[in-house]
């Protein structure tokens, strides 16, 4: 090692960041071992760290779910405005920057390097993997893509794409609002439940069991 590299590495780290949820699945491995005992505990302690480690990874932390929520919100109002840039006759690169500029959000830096990448001769391909995971930029890029292919006008496709995604979220919301009307039943069972058994079955008990003896 350089005396330049031992002066950028601080003493007592390597460089390496901690894989907090790693971490947590081999914690939850040993609570396994200690609670199971030694022979079942060790047994399943691998298949633990294995399921804990495969189930924390799915969990999307917070702020990756508000960028994505708020991506997918703004999407509708950034394919109206692209649609509106390309039909006043500006390309396809510039559109995307003008509508990056105009909105404000996660979903403004990914379309801004998206523009970028069309500006600086990238294929669509590339671009719009900027876009990551928003629900419906793969509707974007595929419309983006048929686009280059045949030679087809975007902005109409664009306006029917934004209808679209309108309607997909109108959809969505009215689904949440059914899931939470079903969900909050278990809650006010949980709470109704004990009261119900003090005010009305405990007394009946307490009554017949003191004519019983």
């Amino acid at each position: 090692m350089r005396l330049d590299d031992r002066r950028a590495t601080p003493p007592g780290r390597s460089g390496r960041r901690v894989d907090a949820v790693r971490v947590a699945a081999v914690l939850t491995g040993v609570a396994v071992a200690v609670v199971g005992g030694w022979w079942l505990g060790w047994l399943l302690a691998l298949p633990a760290v294995v399921a804990s480690d495969r189930l924390l990874r799915r969990i999307e932390p917070p702020a990756t779910r508000r960028d994505r929520l708020r991506s997918e919100a703004d999407l509708p109002l950034a394919v109206d405005l692209l649609a509106a840039a390309m039909r006043a006759g500006a390309p396809l690169d510039r559109s995307v920057l003008a509508v990056a500029e105009a909105i404000d959000g996660p979903l403004a830096e990914r379309l801004g390097r998206a523009g970028r990448t069309l500006r600086l001769g990238g294929g669509h391909e590339e671009a719009w993997a900027h876009l990551g995971r928003v629900p419906g930029a793969d509707r974007l890029a595929a419309a983006a893509a048929r686009s280059a292919s045949s030679g087809a006008t975007l902005a109409g496709a664009l306006a029917r794409l934004a209808d679209d995604l309108r309607a997909d979220r109108g959809v969505a919301a009215e689904a949440a609002a059914r899931r939470s009307g079903v969900l909050i039943v278990l809650p006010l069972g949980l709470c109704f439940l004990p009261a119900f058994l003090l005010a009305g079955l405990v007394p009946v008990v307490v009554a017949v069991l003191g004519d019983v003896l």
